[in-house]
């Protein structure tokens, strides 16, 4: 019997117009996530434009996930910074409410160059959640750190006790063989590209965090269903459609700021989102409808 798969939204931060938090509507993403199968939450990540907030309100709103979560979500929080000090301020934080992992990308401005610097830099973020799980978001198309990830784990678990896995937003696949593989483990492997999910589960992911899972959930649960039951034809074509959700995003300006507009038309308005992304003007909306009427796949 194949073990159970763990379905992780990263779920974008709504803002008012103004762009203040809207945090009232993080209640509605809750309860949207939960009717449609997510198993929980990645918080502050890159959809949720965590580096766009100041750090008062990354933790506000990881406290109202946990509040409006109530247990019945698994809530991860992403708590990467250029300053160690100011993520392991956060992580300390997320382990005050009782969240059930931190995770931190690279510093990505002055970038560490071998594995044991970037082990350095997370070994005071890790000790302020310890003994959370915590992982490393590995996003080399935005931090342009290319160490191997399975490396880092390896390495990292050597030295810091709580290091338990890595988010692997990433798209090598021999490199997550690896990160699968690892003597050392097992790890907690959370594929982060929904367009690699098919391969992911041939190689032996359980787990993904992803940004279109908040309105794909149940195209992707039906993947993984349809793989765990040898119905690779089924698998297969749920991968297309997913690759065709994703391609259409990207056309629009990617999860962050067309997967806003698509919550909108969901029924979960996320409001816009903060700059440098600007807002989609009524023409370029109309025109994303009306591609998005020929895609397959969504959650209702």
């Amino acid at each position: 019997m194949a073990t159970p798969f763990e379905l992780i939204a990263a779920p974008h931060t709504p803002f008012y117009s103004d762009g203040s938090v809207s945090f009232g509507t993080i209640d509605a993403q809750c309860t949207f996530l939960k009717k449609n199968g997510v198993h929980g939450v990645f918080v502050c990540g890159t959809t949720g434009e965590g580096l766009s907030l100041t750090t008062a309100e990354r933790m506000a709103v990881a406290e109202r996930w946990m509040k409006a979560s109530a247990g019945s979500l698994k809530v991860i929080v992403h708590v990467g910074h250029n300053s160690n000090r100011e993520a392991a301020e956060l992580a300390a934080h997320a382990k005050g409410l009782g969240v059930q992992g931190v995770a931190a990308l690279a510093p990505h401005f002055v970038k560490p160059t071998t594995v044991d610097d970037l082990v350095a830099f997370f070994a005071p973020v890790a000790a302020a959640c310890t003994p959370l799980p915590f992982l490393y978001y590995d996003i080399p198309s935005l931090t342009n750190v290319r160490l191997n990830a399975s490396q880092v784990l390896d390495t990292g678990s050597k030295s810091i006790p709580n290091f338990a896995g890595v988010k692997f937003t990433n798209v090598d696949a021999i490199a997550l063989s690896e990160c699968l593989t690892l003597p050392s483990g097992p790890f907690d492997v959370y594929g982060g590209v929904e367009e690699m999910m098919l391969s992911g589960l041939v190689l032996g992911l359980r787990k993904a965090v992803g940004s279109t899972f908040n309105f794909t959930s149940r195209l992707h649960l039906e993947l993984v269903s349809a793989y765990d039951r040898r119905d690779l034809g089924t698998a297969r074509d749920l991968q297309r459609d997913s690759i065709r959700i994703v391609r259409l995003l990207e056309k629009y300006g990617g999860p962050i700021r067309a997967g806003k507009a698509l919550m909108a038309w969901l029924g979960v308005d996320c409001g816009p989102c903060r700059p440098p992304l600007a807002p989609m003007g009524d023409v370029e909306t109309q025109r994303f409808f009306a591609d998005l009427s020929i895609v397959a796949g969504l959650n209702s």
